[in-house]
């Protein structure tokens, strides 16, 4: 692994801790309404990303991607679409985390890559390995198992999992640079966010300024603790192997389980344990069929 490697592979790897700690800030604010964090969390992510595209002098790129949007209005409507299902994913998580179901946001960003791999085949009509329908069977059986024992569908997992999975689907089709994409997705909801913001006010009812000064540093820095790790993502990314991503990609649903489990003492049962079970193992065949040895070895046995 040469140095260029290395340093792609440390930015990818802080990335996924970050996100992997997030439960651990959003229950520093959990006096706070989830739909009020999520104001804050979207203008102080706009106002840290503007910050940082003027320190790094980038703002020919903002300009660039502007001019792409403008020139194709369909791009332009897929990133506001793009836009409203990461702020969908944003509230569900800070409500999720806030209301003592962390393990539930786990289990979202486990089955995460096989949603994805459901809309590729569904939507992009891309073809699947038997090792991953298998995968897929397997998930499924979990999410079953889970629903069986709730008496309903794991709303928060799936939810998370499918508007991740969508939102990561239309960024792939837009391509556009990850401080002005990022910039601009934000842009779109920030107006909303902020009249948001100001009914609050207008009924008493805002934390922001109003609480402790702890409660508004946390607020703001959102915006920080947001951008940070999706502008190290994207640096490192394109630097490593795409099937070394997919590996890492486990660190941060792995942490918020931990976290969940023996940090806030989440109740986990043994139908639970089963679904993570079928779940895990559907992960493990997936990451397999991703590996060049597995596919030789398919590509092998089919020829045979």
């Amino acid at each position: 692994m040469n140095e260029q490697s290395r340093a792609g592979m440390l930015s990818i790897f802080i990335a996924y801790l970050i996100w992997g700690i997030f439960p651990i800030y959003w229950k520093m604010i959990e006096h706070v309404a989830a739909y009020e964090i999520l104001a804050n969390r979207i203008i102080w992510s706009f106002v840290f990303v503007v910050i940082f595209i003027l320190l790094t002098r980038n703002i020919r790129k903002v300009r660039t991607a502007v001019l792409s949007l403008i020139e194709k209005p369909k791009q332009a409507i897929v990133l506001t679409a793009a836009s409203l299902l990461i702020s969908c994913n944003w509230f569900l998580y800070i409500w999720a985390v806030i209301h003592d179901r962390v393990i539930e946001t786990s289990l979202g960003y486990y089955i995460n890559p096989l949603m994805s791999v459901l809309l590729g085949v569904f939507i992009l009509k891309e073809s699947l390995s038997r090792a991953q329908v298998f995968s897929v069977i397997l998930a499924a059986a979990g999410v079953l198992v889970l629903t069986v024992s709730y008496g309903q569908l794991p709303w928060v997992s799936l939810g998370l999992a499918v508007t991740f999975a969508l939102y990561g689907l239309m960024k792939k089709t837009i391509q556009l640079e990850a401080a002005s994409g990022l910039m601009l997705e934000t842009l779109i909801v920030t107006p909303a966010a902020v009249l948001f913001l100001i009914y609050l006010s207008s009924k008493e009812q805002l934390a922001l300024f109003s609480v402790s000064t702890a409660t508004d540093l946390l607020l703001i820095a959102g915006g920080a603790v947001t951008a940070l790790p999706l502008l190290l993502f994207a640096e490192g990314a394109p630097k490593i192997p795409l099937s070394m991503i997919g590996i890492l990609q486990y660190i941060t649903p792995t942490m918020t389980l931990f976290l969940g489990l023996f940090a806030y003492h989440e109740p986990f049962s043994s139908v639970q344990l089963l679904a993570f079970a079928f779940i895990w193992t559907a992960l493990i065949v997936f990451t397999l069929s991703q590996t060049k040895w597995f596919q030789k070895k398919q590509s092998f046995i089919e020829r045979h």
